[in-house]
């Protein structure tokens, strides 16, 4: 093999494996869409995947028709340039090896991730509208400035600011628009007392977020690991570096996480647990090529404490209402691994760039600080402006109800699991007969019964009682096989939710409480003749008392009259399993 098919094979590889980069951080929006719509109200979740779609759609355009230009123009240090269409000679910035296409689609999907944090810290009451204004303001504009003064020959990386794969160019930026979006926005109805307390609003899917942790975790790779756009000359040694940090990062924020959680809320929060693993991978994100993986685990470690009291913060001290942890996450994870960067370069990284700690971490801050204030300023004006003229929050009506329907048309995003009357009512015979040829029937000759006279006597002559069982979920088995033992056949069973005078036991989510006032349990109805009241009520009290609050209640009613609807036998008889014909 000559030097000039090497050299060709060099470059598919290397073009390859940014092409495979590309592609898992696009499905990160398949992920970010999984955790903000687990994350929230289920009436809201046509809303928020048709944001996440849009986020996609509307940046991709954008950023090919004026994006890349700014973000990788050479005008100035400043600002890149215009160029209509990406129609220009970008061959000075291309990496090694790496085709033009190549890099041009991954550069859109990192743009296409900026935007889409801001979605989570604004969900629940965003005009659609306003939501695609912004989302384009981001990609058109605030993203490719900063983005070139980091990535594109400006200032910042002139100066040898380092973020390897974003950070502080996506996420901490992302995030400080999350953040601002959220506290002009407002909270959600319900969200605070009027003494100014947050109150918990739990997502309504945990399972659907943790799929979109999982999908991140592994799309991760490609975002960090992808960002070495080559698997030749070293590239592919990097790589593999960068592949274990971002995983020991995320593994070990996801301890801490836990472990913190289990400490302030006598619990391991589930929800504060998942942005853990998200928080650890976003600090990692800026200094996952130069850090030690002993450095890897500090920072993990570090980004957990980060997120749990940063969530708490946002929440209980700002009054700013972020649904999904959004700013914790991304804002605070993307700044401090932005700074940490600085402070766990390996000797021998920082040897080969020629620069001092000192010197490297003042320059990490600038960096920091710098994008921040750009972010800020210019989102502030674009939600002001959307504020002032078309609107930037839904009506109250709108979000009681739930953005799919006044937003989209869009009745549930759960169809298929309403129950089937919620959306149909009984046809009259009128309606039963058109477009049929079959004659009317009457109910009485479709449905024939023959009333027979008891030979036990009636209602009034037997005594009959309900008994009303109210029992925990996880003990439900327990009495149902007691009531068999004692010869109870026939019982009426439901899902429920309630609370005895105690108001139930406040919880935590996410750092606030939820004060739990409707528990779950199990409804359970019992109508009894033969079998002594008494006997039912101990067997009952035997399987379900643990000595705690909320083991349940037992209520008895005396019953007037039972009748059965297929022979018309009324009282005891109705009652019975015994065939009278």
């Amino acid at each position: 093999m000559n030097e000039t098919n090497i050299t060709v094979l060099f470059s598919d590889v290397n073009t390859m494996w940014t092409l495979i980069g590309a592609a898992l951080v696009f499905f990160m929006q398949a992920g970010f869409a999984a955790v903000e719509a687990g994350f929230t109200r289920s009436k809201n979740s046509g809303n928020i995947i048709m944001k996440n779609l849009m986020d996609f759609s509307i940046g991709t355009p954008l950023y090919w028709f004026v994006g890349f230009g700014i973000m990788f123009g050479t005008q100035s240090a400043i600002f890149g340039g215009i160029d209509l269409f990406t129609r220009g000679d970008y061959t000075a910035i291309l990496p090694e090896g790496v085709d033009f296409f190549a890099y041009f689609i991954f550069q859109t999907v990192f743009c296409a991730t900026a935007a889409t944090i801001v979605s989570g810290a604004m969900a629940e009451r965003t005009k659609f509208s306003s939501y695609c204004i912004y989302s384009a303001v981001i990609s058109l504009v605030i993203y490719p400035v900063s983005g070139h003064w980091v990535w594109g020959g400006g200032w910042l990386s002139q100066l040898g600011f380092h973020d390897f794969a974003g950070s502080t160019a996506v996420h901490m930026l992302g995030g400080v628009c999350a953040l601002i979006g959220a506290a002009i926005l407002g909270p959600r109805i319900g969200k605070y007392t009027k003494d100014g307390k947050p109150k918990a609003i739990p997502g309504h899917n945990i399972p659907l977020g943790a799929l979109g942790v999982f999908i991140l975790w592994f799309c991760w790779f490609g975002f960090n690991g992808g960002s070495t756009v080559s698997m030749t000359n070293g590239g592919a040694e990097l790589a593999g570096k960068v592949f274990v940090n971002t995983n020991l990062a995320a593994a070990v924020a996801t301890l801490a996480t836990m472990f913190i959680t289990w400490i302030r809320y006598k619990k391991p929060d589930v929800s504060m647990t998942l942005n853990g693993s998200l928080a650890g991978l976003v600090a990692i994100t800026a200094g996952c090529d130069c850090v030690n993986t002993w450095a890897a685990a500090v920072i993990g470690l570090i980004s957990a404490f980060a997120i749990v009291f940063g969530v708490e913060f946002v929440d209980k001290v700002l009054k700013v209402d972020d649904p999904v942890g959004a700013v914790g996450v991304h804002f605070c994870n993307g700044f401090l691994g932005t700074i940490l960067t600085g402070v766990f370069a390996s000797n021998e990284w920082l040897a080969s760039c020629g620069m001092t700690r000192g010197h490297f971490l003042g320059i990490q801050c600038l960096g920091a600080f710098s994008v921040i204030a750009w972010g800020a300023v210019t989102i502030t004006i674009t939600f002001l402006i959307i504020k002032k003229t078309v609107g930037l929050r839904v009506t109250e009506e709108e979000e009681l109800s739930g953005l799919d329907l006044p937003e989209h048309g869009l009745v549930s995003a759960y169809a298929d699991f309403q129950p089937i009357f919620a959306h149909m009512s009984a046809p009259s015979k009128a309606e039963k007969n058109s477009g049929s040829s079959e004659p009317a029937v009457d109910i009485d000759d479709a449905v024939p019964v023959v009333i027979k006279t008891p030979k036990t006597p009636v209602a009034s002559d037997v005594k009959m009682t309900k008994i009303e069982i109210f029992v925990r979920q996880e003990r439900f088995e327990a009495l149902k096989e007691a009531m068999l033992e004692i010869g109870i056949t026939g019982m009426t069973v439901t899902n429920v939710l309630g609370c005895g005078v105690q108001k139930g036991k406040p919880e935590y989510y996410r750092g606030a409480v939820q004060e739990i006032t409707l528990h779950p349990r199990v409804q359970v109805e019992i109508v009894v003749s033969k079998i002594p009241v008494k006997t039912v009520v101990n067997a009952a009290k035997k399987v379900m008392y643990t000595g705690h609050t909320g083991d349940g209640k037992i209520f008895v009613y005396d019953v007037e009259n039972v009748i059965k609807i297929r022979t018309g036998e009324e009282g005891v008889s109705a009652l019975q399993d015994e065939e009278q014909y």
